[in-house]
């Protein structure tokens, strides 16, 4: 099927919370995100689909979410809140040439999906006012497309997830096979791109390119704590401009939230093959920080041309702790010395060196 919106259609959700429906936990959090307990539905929904498309002429989704917002922050809800539209357990899906606005909670959520296309399309929520609005969150899907797009939200504008701790483990359903490119995002109380925190599903095989990060808390940032366990692996951010944030590249592994005391706090998660490239940017107080610690190093990470301009002018603007990796090309701020500098220039030399020497043996 196909929902199409003309141009200046919009649908608005009831602000009402006792018309949304109850729907169980995700199996992968065990928990509603926000309260013990079943959750509210989402304004749109949809499970168990194929080759269903949402697209119109910029037409609007409109949560109007102001009430969900409030009553969140007075503590008068005693459910977890409803995404404005959640797909699960889904495959061939598009979404296309449409606005979302002023989602109650995350703002578009696809749950265990495959071939996902997210294009063209426009989120918004007030920056400051409408907490925990994701603008996308890619939950355990793979083959996935998100591309074209604007996003301004009152959290993360992508959030890539897998998974709550024991519940996202035993689910066992990672996202992967992602490419994220030619985005405008703003996020001034959270970043632009983040992965996880809840990534105990794993999350591998991420491309992120072609991204523009303005006026934002952060820029890209991959999060998690003990307990999780998981992986976060095979990641490429390339050709990413900041413009004007406090903290530009962050891995955070003491992100601590758990669903309940069931998780195996030894279930510590795998950080590996993660590439910064084309990093660029101005006004940004800290670029780079990296927080790993001894039961979660961060592994082979590599930084290749990267220039920030910054506004922060003490010491340790490159802040890297239990990192390992390299640092290859012209790179600024200074980075951290425990990076292995690593010239190009040098790799090629010896790599023709090396061909030379084969071939000469060869013909011996």
């Amino acid at each position: 099927m196909t929902l199409f919106l003309a141009e200046n259609a919009e649908i608005l959700a009831l602000q009402d919370e006792k018309y949304w429906p109850l729907l169980p936990p995700l199996p992968s959090y065990g928990y509603g995100r926000e309260h013990h307990g079943p959750r509210y539905g989402s304004f749109i929904h949809g499970q168990n689909l194929r080759d269903v498309v949402v697209t119109g002429n910029n037409g609007s989704i409109n949560g109007q979410g102001q009430t969900w917002w409030k009553k969140y922050r007075q503590k008068l809800l005693n459910h977890t809140r409803g995404p404005l539209v959640q797909i699960m357990w889904s495959s061939d899906i598009v979404f296309a040439n449409i606005t979302l606005r002023d989602s109650p909670f995350w703002t578009l959520h696809p749950y265990d999906c495959k071939n996902v296309t997210i294009t063209n399309m426009t989120i918004l929520a007030p920056v400051f006012e409408a907490p925990n609005t994701d603008g996308i969150d890619p939950d355990s899907c793979e083959d996935m497309l998100i591309e074209n797009s604007y996003i301004s939200v009152g959290d993360d504008g992508i959030a890539i997830k897998s998974g709550w701790d024991q519940y996202g483990t035993t689910y066992g359903r990672p996202s992967k096979n992602i490419l994220i490119r030619n985005l405008i995002i703003r996020s001034m109380v959270s970043a632009g791109i983040s992965i996880g925190s809840e990534m105990s599903g794993g999350v591998s095989n991420v491309t992120v390119e072609n991204i523009l990060i303005w006026s934002s808390r952060r820029g890209v940032r991959i999060k998690t704590a003990p307990g999780r366990g998981g992986y976060v692996r095979d990641i490429t951010f390339r050709n990413v401009t900041l413009d004007e944030l406090r903290v530009g590249i962050v891995i955070k592994t003491d992100y601590n939230e758990h669903p309940d005391g069931g998780f195996n706090p030894q279930a510590f998660p795998i950080l590996e093959n993660i590439n910064y490239t084309g990093i660029y940017g101005q006004g940004v107080r800290v670029p780079v920080r990296i927080q790993g610690s001894k039961e979660i190093p961060v592994k082979n990470v590599t930084f290749r041309d990267m220039s920030v301009g910054i506004t922060y002018k003490k010491k340790h603007i490159f802040q890297c702790a239990y990192v390992e990796g390299r640092v290859i090309g012209t790179i600024f701020p200074a980075p951290c010395e425990n990076l292995d500098r690593y010239d190009e220039q040098e790799r090629l030399v010896k790599q023709s060196d090396s061909q030379n020497a084969t071939d000469i043996d060869y013909e011996i």
